[in-house]
């Protein structure tokens, strides 16, 4: 007999056929066992199937049905009693195998639809017909052919567009989850491209959170994965989206290996982000907070690369004469001990000190004004009024224009098509 590696938990289908469960169950020979059967089988399973198991498993239980013949009664009965099995088991996705030779096609049916989730193959011994591949299996006067599949690996083409739809709404997390689970139940050769997709979206999510080190990591680590899946096919639409993902890779690492205490990256993630916020999410409040945030990063930026200033601890002597006391009696921190400067404060600094990005701000600042204070009495800023989409987009398009930022330069995320 045909030995595999030890199953973790097989669920079979019995009616009357102990030499098949006999053979199933010894080659597989799994750690739990669960038989699907009437009430009048159980006598033939204690007294001609377990006498015969060569390693007996550490768990076992049955479930019995009183209808073989209506789906519908099937699955009401196994539907509430395997979950609970399973999960006192500790099974999990990919774990579980199930053996449908002596099932009636009720029981087939109720017990794929309810052990899907955790499936990763269905076998049966069927009758062997000359001519047919391989050799056949000869025991108890009959010959059989093993057939054995995993339902997954054609699932699967339907969960990955659930995932890939999750992705393209920015719920990477949620993507990431779902690749794993398919991951996890489809046949061996698939695993490797969908462990790619589940880092792949597991790295956007670093990203979104700005743990730029992590989402390098993993965009490096699933970009290698997925060119050698694109060399043997790969799901449709994979070749298209690859060079948007090593852009993404590249952006990633001038902005992690930038030793700078202001990266010069950051500000265009900052922007990216914001547009992400509004038109994917479409969370203004957030995108809002983003927006402010990438419009100071700029001046960040501008003072420290071109005036040396360190915003977050500004000396009072590096700013201009009309700031200086100003500096002294209103921007100490209290926590730390350290000046530090304001949004309006650093673009009124880059003014003073002749900066083009300055006098820009100042000259924009009528139009500037209404939409910070929108922000102001928004949820998350220091009031209680919902943000406005169309007052970001509107602060959107004028940071765009103050700093000289073009759409085309910031990252731009990947969407799946697969």
């Amino acid at each position: 007999m045909a030995h595999e590696q030890p199953t973790k938990v097989l669920l079979v289908a019995f009616t009357d056929d102990a030499a098949a469960a006999v053979y199933v169950i010894n080659r597989l020979q799994p750690e739990a066992l669960c038989f699907v059967l009437p009430e009048s089988a159980k006598t033939l399973v204690e007294s001609a199937v377990q006498p015969n198991i060569e390693h007996m498993p550490r768990r076992w239980d049955w479930v019995v049905l009183a209808d073989m013949i209506d789906v519908a009664a099937c699955h009401h009965v196994l539907a509430g009693a395997l979950p609970d099995l399973l999960k006192m088991w500790d099974v999990h996705s990919g774990d579980l195998v199930l053996d449908l030779t002596g099932a009636t096609p009720a029981m087939a049916g109720a017990l794929t639809l309810v052990t899907l989730p955790i499936s990763s193959r269905t076998v049966a011994l069927l009758p062997w017909s000359e001519g047919e591949e391989g050799e056949p299996i000869s025991f108890n006067g009959r010959s059989v052919r093993w057939a054995q599949g995993n339902l997954w690996d054609d699932v699967a083409l339907v969960s990955r567009h659930e995932a890939a739809e999750l992705f393209n709404r920015g719920m990477y997390q949620a993507s990431a989850r779902l690749f794993r689970e398919i991951e996890a139940r489809v046949s061996g050769g698939q695993k490797p491209t969908y462990r790619a997709f589940a880092d792949l979206a597991e790295g956007y999510a670093f990203w979104e959170r700005f743990h730029y080190r992590q989402a390098w990591d993993k965009l490096k680590t699933a970009t290698k994965a997925l060119e050698m899946a694109s060399l043997w096919g790969g799901p449709p639409g994979l070749k298209a989206v690859l060079p948007g993902i090593k852009a993404n890779a590249g952006f990633l690492e001038r902005l992690v290996l930038d030793p700078a205490a202001v990266k010069d990256s950051l500000n265009l993630d900052l922007l990216a982000h914001v547009s992400r916020r509004l038109h994917v999410v479409h969370d203004p409040e957030a995108a809002m907070i983003a927006l402010l945030r990438a419009l100071e990063s700029f001046a960040q930026r501008q003072l420290f690369k071109q005036h040396k200033v360190k915003t977050w601890d500004v000396l009072p002597e590096q700013l201009p004469q009309a700031l200086q006391e100003a500096c002294r009696t209103s921007w100490l921190d209290d926590v730390d001990g350290k000046y530090k400067m304001s949004l309006q404060s650093q673009f009124r600094a880059l003014a003073e000190l002749g900066d083009p990005l300055g006098h820009a701000f100042v000259r924009d600042w009528p139009t500037m004004k209404p939409l910070l204070d929108a922000a102001n009495h928004g949820v998350l800023g220091h009031g209680f009024e919902p943000v406005k989409a169309e007052r970001v987009q509107q602060l959107y398009d004028i940071v765009l224009k103050l700093t000289g930022v073009t759409e085309s330069s910031l990252p731009k995320l990947p969407t799946l098509a697969l």
